[in-house]
């Protein structure tokens, strides 16, 4: 069944995905009704996709690179419409519903074996811990697309070529409060994922923090958050360089949530 729904919600992403980028290229709103429509429709389908999952495993799926994969999808989908419902910021749907639609063609991909559960991971730290990072990465993702929107913009302004993107994309203003927002919710709940990991680890292996590879990386990455929320809210910095601070950053988020996995042995690599 949850493999069945999986299926479905892909192809409805797409569905949307290209409703969106229609509306991009032609700027017709009734388009922009239907992508939207389209992807609360393939969001509703995810969810029951991870219900469905989680009662055929007995367990949270956030555990293989499958369920991680999608569930970080789902959660990207969760906080864009969660800032949809209070914030309009222009095409952002766009960019959002591609970087969904990437993740979930990778997950598509990606082995979907139901395994036993390591005993480490036979916890309640589990859903607590990894809903709390993903949704924290789902947040710092907003930030990234709203970083490279601000670049796109800043550079047919600088050039002065008003091409595809000018008309297209919002203020350099809009894209900037896009990304204090989403670094305001993502830092915050990154910092509680690592709270969180190390209760984990505490009670699992006896120690809060072993330095294990995902455990460093995930410092490092904190790390470059944490810059770029004091330059901003301290510092002051705004626009260009807080975009590509946010971009390398959430390279980092990608690299410690796989890179870590299929580079790097560690007590944290369990499911393939």
């Amino acid at each position: 069944m949850s493999f069945l729904l999986f299926q479905t919600c892909v192809v409805v992403y797409l569905l949307a995905t290209a409703a969106y980028l229609v509306f991009f290229l032609t700027q017709k709103n009734s388009l922009r009704q239907t992508g939207r429509a389209i992807f609360l429709i393939a969001f509703g389908l995810h969810s029951a996709n991870l219900v469905a999952r989680a009662i055929e495993t007995g367990h949270t799926p956030i555990t293989s690179h499958h369920e991680t994969i999608s569930f970080f999808a789902w959660s990207l989908g969760c906080c864009y419409l969660s800032f949809r419902w209070r914030y309009a910021v222009k095409n952002l749907g766009a960019f959002v519903s591609l970087l969904v639609l990437a993740l979930m063609l990778i997950a598509a991909f990606s082995s979907r074996s139901m395994l036993p559960l390591p005993p480490a991971l036979q916890s309640l730290w589990l859903p607590v811990h990894a809903s709390i990072t993903l949704f924290a990465d789902g947040f710092l993702a907003l930030s990234c697309i709203g970083s490279i929107m601000y670049l796109l913009q800043e550079r047919e302004i600088k050039k002065k070529r008003f091409g595809l993107f000018y008309s297209r994309l919002p203020s350099l203003e809009t894209l900037d409060k896009l990304n204090h927002h989403c670094l305001s919710m993502g830092f915050p709940l990154f910092t509680l994922g690592l709270i969180t990991g190390s209760l984990w680890a505490k009670q699992a292996w006896g120690a809060y923090w072993q330095w294990d590879p995902k455990e460093t990386w995930s410092l490092i990455t904190w790390f470059l958050y944490a810059a770029a929320v004091h330059q901003r809210f301290t510092v002051g910095w705004r626009g260009r360089r807080v975009a590509i601070l946010s971009i390398v950053a959430f390279l980092s988020v990608l690299f410690t949530l796989w890179g870590v996995s299929f580079l790097l042995e560690g007590v944290h690599t369990y499911v393939s």
